[in-house]
């Protein structure tokens, strides 16, 4: 648990128990998750890099902060990432974008591949992937293992819930990565859904169900 952040903020807490009833509709939950992924992007950049540079204001020039290096990568784990990514982006309007096609196969619970793009020069940028849940863990373990092999070094993962098991896996597999989740719910079911979850995340914010 120690590379695990829980964000809980309140506005965070309230929005995500918004989305965890079941009554709330696709365009509601769609919302709420776009609003969330803003909240805890404050809290995953709170960290980046700045500089400084002269600047005019209206009145008398300045030494102003700025973000230092090149722009920050948002890698999305299709399908679901997008919903987060969207929030994201809306904060950090000039991230590059990578997308992370993986599918959960239904007897095995892994992870298959079916979508990779990313932005070059991965290797000195900083890279958040998102995903709404992270249950068994499959597709972000799997989904980070790609960003490393394209070269990136400095890796977050965002979350919306998480299940200890999947924090255990994720953790075992990539001890290197810090987790920030807006909360960390209580197991597993047979079927790999988190308790007591949200549902399907992607099929919540489609309405594909």
């Amino acid at each position: 648990m120690a590379q695990v952040r829980v964000i809980d903020h309140p506005l965070v807490l309230h929005k995500l128990a918004l989305m965890r009833r079941r009554d709330t509709p696709t365009a509601k939950f769609r919302a709420l998750m776009r609003e969330i992924a803003l909240l805890l992007g404050y809290e995953v950049t709170r960290d980046l890099a700045l500089t400084e540079e002269r600047i005019e204001t209206p009145l008398e020039a300045m030494t102003a902060p700025v973000l230092a290096g090149k722009k920050l990568v948002l890698v999305s784990i299709l399908r679901a990432g997008n919903g987060l990514l969207e929030g994201m982006l809306d904060l950090i309007p000039a991230a590059r974008v990578g997308h992370i096609g993986l599918y959960r196969d239904p007897q095995t619970l892994m992870a298959v591949e079916y979508y990779f793009k990313v932005p070059e020069n991965l290797d000195d940028r900083e890279v958040i992937a998102v995903d709404p849940m992270l249950a068994t863990a499959h597709s972000a373990i799997a989904a980070v293992h790609r960003l490393k092999e394209a070269g990136a070094r400095s890796i977050k993962l965002v979350c919306l819930v998480a299940a200890p098991e999947g924090i255990d896996a994720f953790g075992r597999d990539h001890p290197d990565v810090p987790v920030y989740t807006a909360a960390v719910d209580d197991r597993l079911d047979d079927h790999g859904y988190i308790r007591p979850g949200l549902g399907d995340a992607g099929d919540r914010l489609y309405g594909t169900k």
